[in-house]
């Protein structure tokens, strides 16, 4: 995995971590401050993970200040202790700030250990990190993604006409392709993706298993995109576009279909076009929204321009207005025409 930021934690954090995994620590606050992640606070444990969660959490905050928390939980695993990793974005902060967070959100991870974090929460406002909203985000995490209007019609249409529904575990035939089924790390990538672990995931199809892969996951610059388009195979790429729209931060996952052209074989390029459709409606199964679907044939074409132009077209309110053609030149006088 890339570390996007390339900042690390200090060695006071690595020191921390190391004796938090004893057991008497609660919660740990990670802040980014001078380009590394540095110990800003912790709390001891004092009852159990339920009853620690609200008073520990409310004062470690800052209700403009992003930060990381590491909370740990009473239940072990062959690691450890399980943690819940919670990641405070709020709305107010500002677009700097929520990006340098995000992009280095992995670092802290593997520096803490990955193995030992069981969940992670987001939170953007102070009721998303309250025990409540953990238990709701618990308990929306594991009910099925509600569906579109459009969806929904679609579910429908193929309920009622002919038997199309895409399984991650089946392969067969559709309407709109051919679906091949996913790999199970493939999917677990989707899962973390939606949860925010990773901005960047691609896919390749493997023609002998006819199986969807998982290539790699994770969290890279605007810039390296183009970089991870190969040039001689098909390839499938979900990427999560940081920008802001009118003055609003926002982020849009864009699933890319990219064939570089006839440098791949015939049956590679029609399978690539047969299973896009399905999978990316597997990937919305997952709970994954696509804002936009783009094909390109090289990576050159993923600028931050087109990305945006993409996602937000501009509509032209002013159409040229229709001018009548010239006659031929050196036609002479109009003839003129007398009625008797």
């Amino acid at each position: 995995m890339s570390h996007q930021t390339g900042i690390k934690a200090n060695e006071e954090l690595r020191k921390f971590f190391a004796k938090s995994k004893e057991g008497k620590t609660r919660v740990i606050k990670v802040a980014i401050k001078e380009e590394q992640l540095v110990l800003d606070n912790h709390k001891n444990v004092k009852h159990n993970w339920e009853k620690d969660f609200d008073a520990c959490i409310s004062q470690l905050i800052e209700e403009n200040q992003p930060c990381y928390l590491l909370y740990r939980l009473d239940n072990k695993n062959s690691s450890g202790y399980e943690w819940l990793f919670i990641s405070w974005s709020p709305d107010t902060a500002s677009i700097r700030q929520k990006m340098l967070y995000a992009s280095t959100k992995a670092t802290l991870k593997q520096e803490f250990g990955t193995s030992q974090i069981k969940e992670e929460l987001h939170g953007t406002t102070i009721s998303d990190i309250t025990l409540y909203g953990y238990i709701k985000y618990k308990k929306s995490a594991a009910a099925p993604a509600p569906l579109s209007m459009r969806e929904e019609e679609l579910q429908e249409i193929r309920r009622t006409e002919v038997n199309t529904d895409i399984s991650i575990d089946t392969k067969h035939h559709t309407l709109s392709g051919v679906a091949f089924p996913i790999t199970e790390p493939a999917k677990q990538a989707i899962l973390d993706m939606a949860r925010g672990s990773y901005d960047y995931i691609q896919f390749k199809i493997d023609i002998e298993e006819e199986r969807i892969h998982l290539v790699t996951a994770e969290n890279i610059v605007l810039e390296k995109l183009p970089s991870k388009v190969p040039s001689t195979s098909g390839r499938y790429h979900l990427y999560k576009f940081r920008h802001t729209h009118e003055g609003d931060y926002t982020e849009s996952i864009v699933f890319i279909y990219s064939m570089p052209g006839y440098n791949c074989p015939i049956k590679e390029r029609m399978l690539y076009s047969s299973c896009k459709n399905p999978l990316t409606d597997t990937i919305t199964s997952l709970g994954l929204i696509i804002e936009k679907k783009l094909e390109i044939d090289s990576g050159s074409e993923l600028t931050e321009k087109y990305l945006y132009d993409e996602l937000h077209p501009t509509n032209s309110l002013h159409r040229p207005k229709f001018e009548k053609p010239k006659g031929p030149p050196n036609r002479g006088p109009r003839r003129i025409t007398k009625h008797q």
